[in-house]
């Protein structure tokens, strides 16, 4: 077995057992949280004791807590991840809805991160312990300091509200909402393939703020990564011979020293936008963003078990499938990592 096989092996072993607790966990908690979902789904406490008995038969919460959890694991290896009770239909379908908004979301939050958080970590490095080097690391640390809701709230009343440049909330103007035709759930996408300029800059506008917003505190954690392993590489002595070579100082800090640096960076990178996607909770709220945040959050607030134990479960297997994409991308990156 190749070194690279060998490697994913070992980290898909690892990342089935960290799914699995974490799905278990989930399926604990719920029993042992505070409500009803089936008084919950029923609209109240003034229900017939009969009424309350038959929707706990047909839900299987009259199983004892070992069939209930052999049951949910075998749906769960088939990809059944329940059916909401508040709103009727599959969890898998009302995700697969959600998901693409949360992408895009995300995607575009880690962007604007890594457009602005790396090269100003990289200059924070080169221009170690100057003036420009405290300026950014405030910076840094201020972006990474601020509540994300206080931001985006900040950020509605100034743009939105204010100056009128950006709408407040939404993917969307309710005047297109009936010429608007969703192929992919990805708006700017669709909005390109639709060939509608008018729509694609309404799209635009309204991701904006939102990506900005989720972006920002990303963008400061991800500057301060970059900064730190950029100083640790340039102290190096290939780096010092690259520069004894006659190189120019910008070959040295980009072919040499950030690829070497690149590890942790990408690490962080793959790491923080699993977690947006799972995270953006508070974004989404804020800007009444319909992703997975907020049907977790409606779930919660309705007690609605189901929905609750299959978005959880769909968000774990995402962040370690990206966890996992990680690895192998910095494997290839240093083959030493492989050993």
């Amino acid at each position: 077995m190749g070194g690279l096989t060998r490697y994913i092996v070992q980290r898909l072993a690892l990342t089935v057992p960290m799914v699995f607790i974490l799905v278990t966990t989930v399926f604990l908690v719920l029993r042992v949280m505070p409500g009803d979902p089936v008084l919950a789904m029923l609209g109240g406490r003034n229900v017939s004791p009969d009424l309350i008995a038959q929707k706990r038969h047909e839900m299987g919460l009259d199983k004892p807590l070992h069939i209930q959890y052999a049951e949910y694991i075998t749906k769960l290896l088939r990809g059944d991840l329940g059916r909401s009770t508040r709103t009727g239909k599959p969890v898998a379908e009302e995700l697969l809805v959600r998901l693409p908004a949360t992408l895009e979301l995300a995607i575009w939050g880690m962007l604007f991160a890594a457009l602005f958080g790396i090269p100003t970590g990289i200059l924070a490095a080169v221009r170690a312990d100057k003036t420009s080097d405290h300026v950014i690391r405030v910076l840094h640390i201020g972006s990474f300091a601020l509540p994300i809701f206080w931001v985006g709230l900040m950020f509605q009343v100034i743009f939105a509200v204010k100056l009128g440049w950006l709408p407040v909330a939404s993917r969307l103007s309710g005047r297109y909402a009936f010429t608007f035709q969703r192929v992919t759930g990805f708006y700017l996408l669709d909005a390109l393939i639709l060939g509608d300029k008018e729509i694609l800059v309404d799209v635009v506008k309204h991701l904006i703020l939102p990506a900005v917003t989720l972006g920002l505190a990303q963008m400061g954690f991800l500057g301060r990564v970059t900064r730190a392993s950029m100083l640790e590489v340039l102290d190096t002595e290939y780096v010092t011979a690259a520069r004894s070579k006659g190189l120019a100082e910008r070959l040295v800090i980009l072919r040499h020293a950030l690829r070497n640096a690149l590890i942790p960076i990408i690490t962080v990178f793959g790491l923080q936008f699993a977690m947006l996607m799972g995270g953006a909770v508070l974004t989404e709220t804020v800007f009444s963003w319909p992703g997975v945040a907020g049907f977790l959050i409606q779930s919660l607030y309705y007690r609605d078990w189901w929905a609750l134990q299959g978005t959880i479960a769909f968000i774990g297997v995402f962040v370690a499938t990206v966890n996992l994409v990680v690895d192998l991308l910095y494997s290839v990156i240093d083959p030493r990592v492989r050993y």
